[in-house]
């Protein structure tokens, strides 16, 4: 059997089965993660940004190309979580922009589409890592490329990619020593693999049974989900200001204008994204002059959701990693409270777990709560939904973790009504302190600074236990230890938890440290709580330690030393 082209019928029945057999495999996905901690969420954030769009796609009646294409990249943009799952909403931007300008699908449209997915999801990553997601998709988008001029059959074409694109995954773990030294492949890598192997399958005739119209699993309380730490290497900041804003083009913006915009841009900067969608450019740059690059923008259009972090104290991601294990979303925020009082000019969404984390926020000038973090990833609705809710001319986000700083900044440029500011807190220590040191009296840029420059003197150690045997960090970690996970790498491993809990803090604490907070979880207790802390007094007299109820999951106790 051939075939020479797909209409919007059948690629409908080839993005629903995609998104089954990804489903169907989150839990195993979840679980190729180097860390051997508790909680994973690659698979189950791919899983809920696929299933947001094909829930759109369900929705239609008789779709064309043009308005499939539309509802999957609508969709999965709004539905996107975490890391794995911005990444996967911006290749399917990508393959949706090409194919949304034929009536049918052919190889070479085909191709054509691929190539683009992996160039989108490649420009809307600041640091872009092989051994990833993205290493993944380009393989298969340069095999489908090769394969447009040799054949017109598309079943022998998706056959031929989806090969190339396992054996790429399968080399994920040469191109990053983490994954190597765990033995697994990429997470991500292995769910794009599972998106287009499902695609394959239903063009070949074969039946997947998708569960949007029954998934009442993707709400489900018992079901467990979490968050997901990229590897990345500290690097000395050589620009210090992150800037970003929205061009509002009166015009189309071309391919030479994003060509010699990303030119002007590379001789004042680097870290550049310019992402160009209709009348709307995104523009990111590392530079020691936001004004130059601002002063270029206005040149295309009018500016907007101007954004410039001074970055001069933080540091690259982190190289970390967590395990995947599932655990499904349940996001309950905070109960809806109308304001009585006229806008405001700032306020604070923030992400939180635990009853303990979400009073302590509350009690520091937190507008609206989000449940998630370490063991749920909300999505980018999510948090549109929660700026909605706070009566602010300018709403920061604190993310609270590094996992869902993606999405709080898709949400950041698709909001309209407001000035929304993402402060990249990694860890709720972070979160806390960034609304400490939030002065109302000050500017909205003033804050953004001071906050930011304060989360940059704050270290995490959070300690849970191994799901699985493992060797990571020159440690040899077994089923069953606990771990203390620092903000870079596991500190301490073993049988005796207080042990565990008092190795992390000593690799934690220097002579610039003056006060350690322990916040215990659901499974700690208040009691070991205060042990350690007499503990702590005793070890570092010249130290003030603070006890709080956390009532986290997952995680026994959160420490942070400042």
């Amino acid at each position: 059997m051939e075939i020479n082209s797909i209409n919007a019928a059948v690629f409908t029945k080839m993005f629903l089965a995609g998104a089954a057999n990804l489903d169907a495999k989150k839990e195993w996905i979840n679980e190729l993660n180097v860390f051997p901690v508790p909680d994973g969420d690659t698979g189950t954030n791919m899983s809920m940004t696929i299933l947001s769009a094909a829930k759109e796609v369900e929705a239609l009646k008789n779709p064309d190309l043009k308005s499939l294409a539309k509802a999957i990249s609508s969709g999965s943009l709004r539905g996107a979580r975490g890391n794995s799952g911005v990444i996967l909403s911006q290749l399917f931007r990508g393959f949706a922009k090409v194919i949304a300008e034929y009536e049918v699908i052919t190889v070479p449209v085909m191709a054509r589409a691929m190539e683009k997915a992996s160039e989108t999801a490649y420009k809307a990553v600041m640091k872009p890592k092989e051994g990833t997601i993205l290493t993944v998709a380009k393989g298969a988008a340069q095999k489908g490329m090769e394969l447009k001029e040799t054949t017109e059959d598309l079943l022998a074409f998706l056959e031929a990619v989806v090969k190339e694109a396992d054996r790429v995954l399968r080399k994920t773990p040469d191109m990053l020593p983490v994954l190597k030294q765990v033995g697994v492949v990429d997470s991500g890598g292995q769910g794009l693999v599972e998106v287009m192997r499902g695609a394959f399958f239903a063009l070949q005739g074969r039946e997947i049974a998708f569960p949007v119209s029954s998934s009442e699993h993707t709400d489900a309380k018992d079901v467990r989900a979490s968050s997901y730490i990229d590897a990345q290497a500290n690097q000395e900041i050589k620009f210090s200001y992150c800037t970003q804003f929205l061009i509002m083009s009166e015009k189309p913006f071309s391919e030479k204008k994003e060509r010699e915009f990303k030119a002007y841009l590379e001789e004042i900067g680097d870290s550049i994204v310019v992402v160009a969608d209709d009348e709307i450019v995104k523009v990111h740059v590392h530079t020691n002059d936001p004004g130059l690059a601002m002063q270029r923008g206005l040149t295309y259009g009018s500016l907007t959701t101007i954004i410039i972090e001074n970055m001069k104290l933080e540091r690259d991601e982190k190289v970390s990693a967590m395990k995947e294990k599932e655990m499904q979303r349940a996001v309950a925020a905070v109960p809806e409270q109308t304001p009585k009082e006229p806008e405001k000019e700032m306020g604070f969404v923030a992400v939180s777990i635990g009853e303990g984390l979400d009073e302590i926020f509350k009690g520091l000038g937190a507008d609206y709560i989000i449940e998630g973090g370490q063991t749920m990833n909300p999505s980018t609705e999510d948090v549109l939904s929660a700026v909605s809710k706070v009566s602010a001319k300018c709403v920061f986000i604190l993310p609270n973790n590094k996992n869902i700083i993606l999405a709080a900044n898709q949400a950041a440029s698709l909001c309209e009504d407001k000035e929304v500011i993402v402060i990249p807190t990694k860890t709720i220590p972070q979160g806390i302190t960034a609304l400490v040191n939030f002065i109302p009296d000050q500017s909205v840029k003033e804050n953004e600074e001071h906050m930011n420059e304060e989360i940059s003197r704050i270290k995490t150690g959070q300690v849970t236990y191994a799901v699985r045997d493992t060797e990571i960090d020159d440690k040899e970690i077994h089923q069953g230890d606990y771990m203390g996970i620092g903000d870079q790498s596991i500190l301490a491993a073993g049988t005796d938890r207080k042990a565990v809990v008092f190795d992390m803090i000593s690799q934690m604490v220097d002579e610039d440290s003056a006060l350690i907070s322990i916040y215990y979880g659901k499974e700690g207790s208040r009691e070991e709580a205060e042990e350690f802390a007499e503990r702590l007094e005793q070890d570092y007299p010249d130290l003030e330690v603070e006890i709080n109820e956390g009532g986290q999951p997952i995680y026994y106790y959160i420490v942070s030393v400042e």
